[in-house]
């Protein structure tokens, strides 16, 4: 795989300056306002802003219209992509929600905040509700119904020594009429 890198520069930039991108997604509720507020009240800016330069030499946010609109008179770390239209569009689409698949290995986050001090009410909230929300066992999740129906299936799991001889087998089984997925653990 060939993983290319998109960053041209790093630039400090006039929040007020950046345009926000027209297909941002994401809403900042009032929670998330506060929260972002007394981060930055507390530690400042720890992280650049994503944008890419249009014809016309404006920059386009991709990523951090929230912390723009808190600080709109202060110069901002801004990293620039050299992304076209489509690439931004993807990226604006997916930044986020790849961060949210992260898993949490609650006794390790537990012991973090043991060591994390905040003077912030709206901070000490959120530390407060990412534990309670590690702590939840997945069973428990009251947005997930109590049973779950599992039909009953019959199934072989073949070890291959590679993608090639994974592929192999495949064609090989699917070929005989066989119903097969590929899995690679």
């Amino acid at each position: 795989m060939r993983i290319r890198d998109r960053i041209r520069e790093l630039r400090r930039v006039k929040a007020s300056l950046l345009k926000p991108h027209p297909k941002n997604w994401r809403i900042h509720p009032q929670q998330q306002q506060d929260a972002m507020r007394g981060v930055l009240a507390e530690i400042g800016y720890a992280d650049a802003l994503l944008a890419r330069e249009l014809d016309d030499g404006t920059l386009e946010l991709i990523d951090g219209h929230l912390r723009a609109e808190i600080t709109p008179e202060m110069e901002v770390p801004v990293l620039i992509l050299d992304l076209d239209d489509a690439e931004a569009n993807k990226l604006l689409a997916l930044h986020d929600p790849l961060a949210a698949l992260a898993g949490i290995d609650t006794s390790v986050l537990a012991e973090l905040l043991e060591d994390v001090e905040t003077g912030n009410e709206a901070l000490d909230k959120l530390l407060e509700d990412i534990l309670d929300e590690a702590a939840l066992p997945p069973n428990e999740d009251p947005s997930l119904p109590n049973e779950v129906s599992i039909p009953e299936a019959f199934q072989v799991v073949i070890e291959c020594e590679d993608e090639s001889q994974q592929r192999d087998v495949y064609e090989r089984l699917t070929g005989e009429g066989l119903k097969c997925r590929l899995l690679t653990l």
